[in-house]
């Protein structure tokens, strides 16, 4: 699923406390809108989110381009002590502990579980992935930046070769995350609690999340964030493009995946012009399997020169050895699902080295032994 310069604005809800697939269809899109903030709206949703929580209006709301320049923005503004502490526990933990404990002692445990995976349940998933990259992204680029432009990103404050600078810098960011109200990626929730008892004192946050994306509350300053200017996403909703930037903010901060995998974004240039030598000239073996996928594992068979293993009734077992890596091996294998056009697909399954036959190797997909696999029926 591709999702460009779209928007999605106005107001859901559920007559009754129904729960209904266009409540979570609505929320869906709310998850992956792009395109510039409703800004009024969203300021309204802040004051109001506020005021249901009991707490004066905050004196200013401030606008960053992308989560990256929101927490540098709320590091600043803390760290002078002008915004005040940081109130999202009272503007959005607290409201949603009571309306989940309302819904819960109304519905049961049972009840409970039914709505949550009629609503929430459908979109978390890939509300946890998208939120924990960004995260991941805003704390690598400000480690790498406090490193100056030789410095290399890292996941971890611990990362050999962090300097200290970039070790404070990471330490400070992800201690800003924790203060940061998710927008338009606490759909999840919100789909939970849309039209339901007691859901009514998350209309501030969720007017927010239709308008815009990430937020700060503290006492006397809001900051909040534009949506992203575009979102691609597989059909798992993992990030995913190869010819650009899966996540980009009005600024320049953007996330490069393939399939979910975090890619470096001179990575995809090369994506056009690969060759089975490039393929296997590869060191980082998560980048080579990216190349393989991309240019294809029976393209690559073929130009390779590679020579199937075994053949049976299942499938064709290839092996490929590659230097400084354990060995590709696949089953290919034919969709009995006929195409469009009548035509049988055929796709490779990627299975352990140890495989010795196609059959083993269908077999292991499945979770099975080879004398275990007996199949009733292709589909």
């Amino acid at each position: 699923m591709t999702v460009v310069d779209g928007a999605v604005g106005g107001s859901v809800t559920a007559g009754g406390g129904a729960v209904t697939a266009e409540t979570t269809r609505t929320w869906r899109a709310v998850a992956s809108a792009t395109g510039p903030a409703d800004r009024a709206a969203a300021e309204e949703g802040v004051r109001l989110a506020y005021r249901l929580a009991g707490l004066p209006e905050p004196e200013t709301i401030v606008w960053a381009d992308s989560p990256r320049e929101g927490a540098a923005l709320a590091a600043r503004l803390t760290a002078r002590g002008t915004a005040g502490r940081g109130v999202r526990d009272a503007v959005r933990t607290r409201p949603w502990a009571t309306a989940r404990r309302r819904l819960l002692d109304r519905l049961g445990p049972a009840g409970w579980a039914e709505h949550w995976a009629l609503t929430g349940a459908q979109l978390w998933d890939g509300m946890v992935m998208l939120t924990e990259r960004i995260r991941t992204g805003v704390t690598e680029d400000r480690a790498a930046s406090a490193d100056g432009p030789s410095g290399v990103p890292h996941t971890s404050a611990g990362a050999p070769g962090a300097s200290a600078d970039a070790v404070a810098a990471e330490q400070e960011v992800r201690l800003v995350l924790l203060d940061a109200v998710l927008g338009q990626q606490d759909a999840a929730w919100l789909a939970a609690f849309d039209g339901q008892e007691g859901g009514e004192a998350l209309a501030g946050i969720a007017a927010v999340a239709r308008a815009a994306g990430w937020w700060w509350p503290y006492e006397k300053t809001a900051v909040v964030c534009e949506r992203p200017v575009e979102l691609h996403l597989d059909e798992a909703g993992r990030l995913d493009r190869g010819d650009g930037p899966a996540l980009a903010f009005p600024d320049d901060f953007a996330l490069y995946a393939w399939r979910g995998m975090p890619v470096p974004a001179e990575f995809l240039d090369e994506l056009t012009e690969l060759t089975p030598r490039r393929i296997r000239e590869e060191e980082n073996a998560e980048l080579r399997r990216v190349m393989l996928e991309h240019y294809g594992y029976d393209r690559y068979l073929e130009e390779s020169g590679a020579e199937p293993m075994q053949r049976d009734e299942t499938g064709v077992l290839w092996r490929l050895e590659l230097e400084g890596d354990e060995p590709q091996v696949m089953v290919e294998v034919v969709n009995s699902t006929p195409e469009p056009d009548g035509t049988h697909r055929p796709y490779w399954l990627r299975v352990p080295p140890r495989t010795r036959t196609a059959r083993e190797g269908v077999a292991w997909t499945f979770g099975l032994e080879e004398a275990e696999y007996a199949p009733m029926r292709q589909t």
